[in-house]
């Protein structure tokens, strides 16, 4: 597989996605895209404001068209908005990207999501039930975060891409 490929980097809130996709990134010598940092450049606040602004309708539009155009263009890692999954026209153009799945229990996932003050109050449970399938759909890999660090991601993304991962931390 070409380190040229885009790789999406897919999950519930507080999975890691922004910090395993860096790694990712940085190791396939690729721009790095994240959800949030889309939202702040182009609608000026993070997913909460937003969604408290505008509703989540609006957020979920703008989630979606932060991968659409990630995979439109060169090459990069993106890390994806959760919600992004339940749009039919982004799971099929994640086809021509790698797409990783990490993953935690909901505990974990939780615990992570009550640290940072930019996520919406979702429940885990409520969303994986919602999104699991489309997850399931599109991944061509899993990474069970509640067990491996990100550097661990990183390592098995490049193997599964069949990419050395000698010389990294």
């Amino acid at each position: 597989m070409s380190k040229n490929k885009p790789v999406v980097m897919i999950g519930l809130m507080g999975s890691g996605k922004t910090t395993s996709g860096r790694l990712i990134a940085e190791a396939l010598g690729m721009p790095f895209s994240d959800s949030d940092q889309y939202l702040r450049e182009r609608h000026g606040a993070t997913s909460a404001p937003i969604a408290a602004r505008e509703g989540k309708e609006a957020l979920h539009r703008y989630e979606a068209q932060h991968v659409l155009d990630g995979l439109a263009g060169e090459p990069q890692v993106i890390a994806a908005a959760a919600s992004t999954l339940e749009n039919p026209q982004v799971r099929a153009a994640m086809r021509k990207a790698f797409v990783v799945w990490v993953d935690a229990a909901d505990e974990v996932l939780t615990e992570r999501m009550h640290t940072s003050d930019h996520r919406p109050d979702y429940d885990p449970t409520e969303m994986r039930a919602r999104r699991e399938r489309f997850f399931r759909e599109v991944s061509d890999l899993v990474c069970d975060v509640g067990v491996l660090q990100p550097e661990q991601v990183r390592d098995a993304v490049l193997r599964k891409m069949g990419l050395p991962e000698t010389g990294r931390d």
